[in-house]
């Protein structure tokens, strides 16, 4: 059995898998440039679909309030409760608001939003466009003249490219806030010279690389939703793949670029 698992027409059958999986990666890599440049294309030439962008950006930013707000204060909550038996060995309690600050404004802010964001939004925009594959329902639109890439996808990008700076900025206030209840239940620091220890270490570059984060993390979410759903297949199976590949994909390409845009903003302080 060992002389038949080894032979030349044994080996000869792994090698087209592994060419064809390469082949596959370059072909999807393709696939995937040609959506993006296909939505720069179309988003910014008319017709304008202003009703339904705000209608997105309702859906990706109101519709995430609630989990937004609770999660960005407890976030704030906790990490400065778990921060302070460190800065209290070396007596410098006082530096704890500084430490906050610095670490949800250049971090943890845009970070949690945009993943809270991939999880929620980018699999809803996954399963929904995956459903109307499926049924067909963008094959019609093609038909009768409309343009579905244009409605269904250039608004949802755009909704999410502006929703989620938004949500980041919200999440950074909520998650300060949070950090002084903590700080004025365990110092008595007041509500001003908290917010001015807040201020003090930040520079203009932390606040354009937060802001630059909340965008590029918002874009791809968009983008990623919409890729997964508007090519699924499959019937109800590739819904499930299209919102999953969504959460999972965005979650990936949004490491990613915090690594790459931690290091271009660490050229510039």
């Amino acid at each position: 059995m060992d002389s038949v698992n080894s032979s030349p027409v044994h080996a000869a059958k792994k090698g087209p898998s592994i060419k064809a999986r390469l082949s596959n990666a370059f072909v999807s890599l393709y696939e995937i440039n040609k959506f993006i440049l296909r939505f720069f294309k179309e988003a910014f030439l008319p017709p304008f679909e202003i009703k339904e962008v705000m209608r997105q950006c309702y859906e990706t930013g109101v519709r995430s309030f609630t989990l937004i707000t609770f999660t960005g204060f407890i976030t704030g909550l906790i990490f400065t409760k778990q921060s302070r038996p460190s800065l209290a060995n070396f007596g410098a309690q006082s530096w704890l608001p500084s430490l906050v600050s610095i670490a949800i404004m250049r971090a943890l802010a845009p970070l949690i939003t945009a993943l809270i964001a991939a999880g929620k939004v980018g699999s809803s925009i996954g399963a929904e466009l995956g459903s109307m594959r499926v049924t067909e329902q963008i094959d019609a639109m093609e038909v009768s003249g409309t343009k579905p890439f244009k409605y269904l996808v250039c608004t949802r990008v755009l909704a999410t490219t502006i929703a989620i700076p938004i949500l980041s900025t919200y999440t950074a206030f909520v998650a300060l806030l949070g950090g002084y209840l903590n700080v004025a239940t365990n110092e008595g620091t007041s509500y001003t010279t908290y917010w001015e220890q807040v201020f003090e270490p930040l520079t203009f570059v932390d606040f354009v690389s937060s802001l630059a984060k909340a965008i590029v993390f918002g874009f791809t979410i968009g983008i990623v939703g919409c890729y997964q759903g508007y090519f699924s297949n499959k019937g109800t199976e590739g819904v499930g793949k299209a919102a999953n590949g969504a959460v999972v994909t965005a979650m990936f390409m949004i490491f990613v670029e915090e690594i790459l845009i931690v290091q271009i903003a660490g050229w510039f302080r």
